[in-house]
């Protein structure tokens, strides 16, 4: 009996595997949505009465519903390089001139093209045809662990080949691909948020990249993401000659591989398909930003080499912005979370690649002065970025003289205080802590920071309407009874938001420190204070020059660091935050502390045997340590590799230690606060 039913679960798995390639793979499904669900309820029931015959890979394990407390940083196999760009024809032409030069007379080169998807790099790892670790880029050689968000997108197969009858998967399988989100499903997704009150994406690609980010898997789980992939970072077990062989092997994997990929044997044909891209873009499903050209054979793109970041052999032939010709019929202005006063123009609609645009930034007061854009001006609509609509400039010929110049303004629109903009910036500001426009933007600003799930914009404009919220930490003394007063919000929406609530007070201290607001430190520059300081009080008392030591930060984020603190209010803010509850430091590693390591500042220079560079910092920062990017006379220790730049013979002028990667590992040895950094590759 128990080996029947193992198989009835198997064949059922391995039939719900079928059903899901056809629908979120190939777009064809043969079943309906009730009788696909019968299945995956029969299939949950089994496993349910069977736990010990559940496996990883069933798709019963696609449900998110774990909370993450991080993202873990990985290393990948390879490196996952960028592209250098072409704008117009001649460019890729001159690309192929570029590298025909490189390679022995008369060679004759076949291309990919590929379309170019504005969506989320990944990086996926199968072991013996299980789906075991995905990541970001990051930077190309670290990227973070985000795969318990990766196994619930459906079009990511958690076992692979999907058909029983494909080939037998390889022992190891790295893939890239790009996750993203088909233009439908994001508009439906906004108007979701939007009813909810909570926070709208921009556009399609940073709905992909903020539904894979998310701490809580579930939330991932309810967004629409698809996937393609395009690309073998390394394998073992699959011999692939050919950019078309990888995308045929992908496929027969079971993964999603875009259907317009085309191969040529010429140049010029390459181009006129890419060009054709150009004019049909508005019609597909999902946002692309360009195509990608690649020579076909993988030996050869080997040969070519890289340049800088970029691999000769590839070129991304990117698509001019869309621009449209319209009024610009008033200026309206938003007020940021610092005090910012961004104008942006309200226009007569016009269409504009498949949408109706009536807004546009205007980004600074200085740029329209620059361009002398007026109200009134016909003006040229480009959407920067393929996305975001801007004012490019004012056609001055169609002028009729009615046209009003814009003015820096001399008051705040919301609260009507002074209005100022300090020397040497572009920014104007309004002067009024209090602005109640600015306190709506702090306080969504601080929820999105700090993951409270379901407090948007419009949300905080509600309870500060309200009189609920006057400053951010009141979010940390609302009761049950005041929350339940606002329209929109039922006995489980209430206890879901206080519930998130209570659940920020725990996060990180760079979160805190990065949803505080301070002008000019975002997620990089808080994550760098978390490493140097202990606690938000800890950081509050340090000096300007104590900041500016710090390698990355300059004076002027230095200034407005001490400035934050040293204001009376956001002293005030800080300690009710403190009294609420809300953790305001990391916890500190008393043997961080008595390691070799501590208060030491390394320099690293040239390749290492085996770590990247990203490791041995994240192993000497673990170890109490620090890195800098430059030598000087405080420079504790050079980490040497092979090929060392001038940082080496700096090192030596000034007499400091130099250290190789196996002398650091003796130093750190018997250290057991040490993070080792995850493995993406083979080695593991």
């Amino acid at each position: 009996m128990p080996d029947d039913i193992k198989q009835r679960m198997e064949n059922l798995r391995q039939l719900i595997r079928h059903h899901t390639y056809l629908y979120h793979v190939l777009d064809a499904p043969e079943t309906s949505d009730a009788e696909f669900d019968a299945l995956m309820t029969r299939l949950r029931q089994l496993e349910e009465a069977h736990p010990e015959l559940a496996t990883p890979d069933s798709p019963t394990q696609r449900v998110g519903g774990q909370v993450q407390a991080q993202f873990n940083k990985v290393s990948h196999p390879a490196p996952i390089l960028s592209l250098s760009n072409a704008f117009i024809a001649d460019d890729v032409r001159a690309w192929h001139e570029r590298i025909l030069r490189l390679l022995p007379a008369g060679t004759r080169l076949q291309f990919v093209v590929e379309p170019k998807i504005d969506g989320l790099t990944v990086i996926l790892r199968y072991e013996d045809g299980l789906f075991v670790l995905g990541a970001t880029r990051g930077n190309g050689e670290v990227g973070e662990d985000i795969t318990l968000n990766l196994r619930t997108v459906q079009s990511v197969p958690l076992r692979i080949p999907v058909h029983a009858s494909a080939l037998s998967a390889p022992r190891r399988l790295v893939v890239r691909g790009e996750a993203y989100m088909p233009i439908r499903d994001f508009e439906t997704l906004n108007r979701s948020q939007e009813e909810k009150g909570q926070k709208t994406f921009a556009n399609p690609r940073n709905a992909a990249a903020g539904s894979l980010r998310q701490l809580d898997t579930s939330i991932t789980a309810s967004r629409p993401l698809r996937l393609f992939t395009y690309a073998v970072v390394t394998s073992e077990g699959a011999e692939l000659l050919t950019q078309w062989e990888v995308l045929q092997y992908l496929k027969s994997m079971g993964f999603s591989v875009n259907p317009d990929m085309a191969l040529f044997d010429d140049i010029e044909e390459a181009i006129a398909y890419s060009e054709q891209w150009m004019e049909k873009r508005g019609t597909l499903p999902y946002e692309v930003d360009g195509v990608v050209i690649k020579v076909n054979d993988l030996a050869t793109q080997n040969s070519l080499g890289i340049v800088g970041k970029d691999p000769r052999a590839k070129i991304a032939f990117k698509f001019p912005a869309r621009e449209a010709t319209t009024r610009l019929k008033e200026m309206g202005i938003n007020v940021g979370r610092t005090g910012t006063l961004n104008p942006f123009a309200i226009l007569e609609p016009v269409e504009l690649g498949g949408v109706t645009i009536e807004r546009a930034t205007l980004h600074n007061f200085e740029d329209i002065a620059r361009k002398d854009i007026r109200i009134g001006d016909m003006v040229i609509i480009k959407r920067a970025g393929d996305v975001i609509p801007q004012v490019e400039k004012p056609l001055v010929q169609l002028r009729t003289g009615e046209e009003q110049v814009i003015t820096i303004p001399k008051s705040c629109p919301a609260c009507g205080k002074p209005a100022v903009k300090p020397e040497g910036e572009v920014a104007v500001y309004c002067v009024n802590p209090s602005c109640p426009a600015q306190t709506v933007q702090r306080i969504a600003h601080w929820a999105s920071t700090m993951d409270i799930e379901g407090f948007g914009e419009r949300l905080a404009q509600s309870f500060v309407d309200h009189g609920l919220l006057h400053d951010l930490a009141d979010l940390y003394y609302l009761t049950r009874k005041d929350v339940l007063k606002l329209p929109g919000l039922a006995d489980r929406s209430t206890d879901n938001l206080l519930a998130a609530v209570e659940a920020s007070k725990e996060r990180p201290l760079s979160r805190l420190i990065a949803a505080l607001g301070i002008r000019g430190v975002g997620t990089t520059i808080a994550q760098m204070l978390a490493q140097h300081f202990s606690s938000v009080p800890e950081l509050a008392s340090a000096s300007t020059e104590a900041l500016e030591g710090i390698p990355g930060l300059g004076p002027i984020i230095a200034a407005n660091i001490v400035a934050f603190f040293a204001n009376e209010r956001n002293r005030r803010l800080v300690d009710k935050l403190q009294r609420a509850g809300v953790k305001m430091g990391r916890k500190i590693e008393p043997k961080a502390e008595a390691s070799p390591l501590a208060s030491k500042t390394f320099v690293i220079t040239g390749t290492l045997p085996t770590w990247t560079r990203e490791e041995a910092k994240q192993t000497i920062e673990a170890h109490g340590g620090k890195v800098s990017s430059t030598v000087s006379k405080k420079t504790s220790y050079l980490l040497l590799g092979e090929n060392p730049g001038s940082k080496y013979d700096k090192a030596r002028n000034l007499d400091i230690p130099i250290v190789d990667e196996a002398q650091l590992r003796e130093m750190v040895a018997g250290n057991p606060g040490a993070e080792a950094v995850t493995q993406l590759g083979f080695d593991a």
